[in-house]
């Protein structure tokens, strides 16, 4: 005769799901492509100083409106040129431990997104002959970064499963392969790229090499065994 008792039943569910808990088995992966950059993030400016605030003012907007104008010239749109900061500061010399006024810096910096990545360095060059003496940034990007870090996240599950399974050949026990937890861990950006703008006035025509960006991708994935 079988009894199926309610107290025995759940005390070896209550094993079975300790046993459970213990073998746990977890693992982390990494996965990267490489992508060539298809467009540019520029930030430039135009820094004026002038002991009259409304002529280092005049003179920046006057820069300004040129740079910008000269950059819609070669088929960057409008919308793709943005203020990035406007700072008016004073400034002052030292002398003898006083404090002497000097000028107002006006400083107008502005992100320019160039989608010909190939115009990068004759949009450079051009704001730099029209006005622009500060070039403090550049950032190469791809228009489509999310096919790229999920073919990245893709071979990090695939790292973190090949790691699994020789783990679990080498302790000689049974991976489940069905994981119990996936975590995306961290996600690659395209770091900038720093460039001063002396090197542009300096050269005929500005050299940029974008390279490659690897884009990165990590998971955590937890396995049960037996």
């Amino acid at each position: 005769m079988y009894y199926n008792h309610p107290g025995f039943q759940n005390v070896g569910m209550r094993q079975q799901d300790d046993l459970t808990t213990i073998n746990r088995l977890i693992v982390s992966g990494e996965g990267s492509v490489s992508a060539v950059p298809d467009r540019a993030l520029l930030t430039i400016g135009v820094i004026t100083e002038n002991p009259n605030l409304s002529v280092a003012q005049k003179e920046n907007a006057d820069k300004t409106a040129s740079v910008i104008q000269t950059l819609m010239s070669l088929g960057i749109s409008q919308s793709d040129i943005q203020t990035s900061s406007f700072r008016i500061e004073p400034q002052y010399n030292y002398e003898n431990g006083q404090q002497q006024f000097r000028a107002y810096r006006v400083e107008h910096q502005l992100q320019v997104t160039v989608k010909d990545i190939r115009q990068t360095g004759q949009a450079i060059d051009q704001a730099v002959a029209n006005g622009a003496n500060s070039v403090s940034s550049i950032q190469f990007t791809v228009s489509n970064p999310d096919v790229f870090y999920n073919q990245a996240l893709s071979l990090a599950i695939q790292n973190a499963q090949q790691k699994a399974i020789s783990m679990a050949r080498a302790l000689q026990v049974t991976l489940r392969s069905v994981p119990v937890n996936v975590q995306e861990v961290s996600q690659s950006s395209p770091r900038p790229v720093p460039f001063q703008a002396v090197m542009y006035a300096q050269s005929a025509e500005t050299p940029i090499q974008p390279g490659e960006n690897k884009i990165t991708a990590t998971v955590k994935i937890e396995y049960t065994f037996s």
